[in-house]
């Protein structure tokens, strides 16, 4: 792993260095998007570390202090409005998370929002890395293994035509792929705070602030995905609320990290988030 990290990080200096040195279209782009692999690579190195530093999952609590808030638990309630049609809608709605951050970007460098573009990127990875650090305090695995009967996911909350295959992608990338035994001992721990609510959050407010034509996706779009966080058992509702926050967060550390770095590096800063 060490020599891993290594290799990444010595990638990444080359690819910041030759974008400066010579502006090319090809360097450009892989300079927007080479996070995108990074984010992904460090989710997974979480995978081997979590579990065995910490040792303890704390599940137990999150649901006291959701039975605390609403005296009951969300995820069991939503049972009562669930069917096939929205469970289906909202596993692919759920499976655009990645996407989401990328449409914004995409559409602020389509409109030449340059510095709108890197700010961003750079939100987003930042939101990432606050949201790996909350797995890391806080180790758990969510309602559907503790409240829920994992194993009789797609029974209990069938759909329709793609749920069953969006499932068993988000499982793969949760390193609990179809026949895993014992799936609660190995899955990730990564549910709290509510990455996808505090990613997606972060991007429907810079959506509005820079004023990007995408926001009229994104909102709608954004606010589903959020609720089926809850809907689809991934997360537990204080998830979400410490998904908001920790949103808050991240831009106001965010926003002091990337001017300080502007001002010392002759950047431009940004001033209109």
């Amino acid at each position: 792993m060490i020599i891993l990290n290594a290799v990444v990080i010595l990638s990444v200096i080359t690819i910041a260095y030759k974008a400066e040195e010579k502006d090319t279209f090809l360097r450009r782009q892989i300079r927007y998007w080479y996070g995108v692999p990074l984010i992904m690579l460090t989710f997974k190195e979480l995978y081997v570390m979590i579990k065995p530093m910490r040792g303890v999952d704390y599940d137990h609590y999150l649901i006291l202090i959701d039975r605390w808030i609403f005296g009951f638990d969300p995820t069991v309630e939503l049972l009562k409005i669930a069917s096939p049609l929205l469970t289906e809608f909202l596993q692919i709605i759920y499976a655009t998370f990645y996407f989401l951050p990328m449409i914004l970007a995409g559409n602020l460098l389509k409109k030449d929002k340059k510095l709108e573009a890197d700010y961003t990127i750079f939100s987003i990875i930042f939101g990432f890395f606050v949201s790996y650090i909350g797995y890391m305090l806080v180790p758990a695995i969510g309602p559907r293994f503790h409240l829920h009967d994992f194993e009789m996911t797609n029974t209990e909350l069938p759909g329709l035509f793609l749920t069953n295959f969006l499932r068993e992608i988000i499982n793969m990338g949760e390193s609990i792929p179809a026949g895993t035994p014992n799936p609660a001992e190995v899955v990730q721990r990564d549910v709290f705070p509510s990455g996808h609510t505090m990613m997606t959050a972060i991007t429907m407010y810079l959506a509005v602030r820079f004023k990007s034509p995408s926001k009229w996706l994104l909102l709608p779009v954004g606010t589903l995905l959020i609720f089926s966080t809850v809907y689809l058992r991934y997360h537990y509702a204080i998830d979400v609320i410490a998904g908001l926050l920790c949103m808050a967060l991240s831009l106001w550390l965010g926003r002091y990290y990337y001017n300080y770095y502007a001002r010392k590096t002759g950047r431009k800063e940004i001033s209109n988030v």
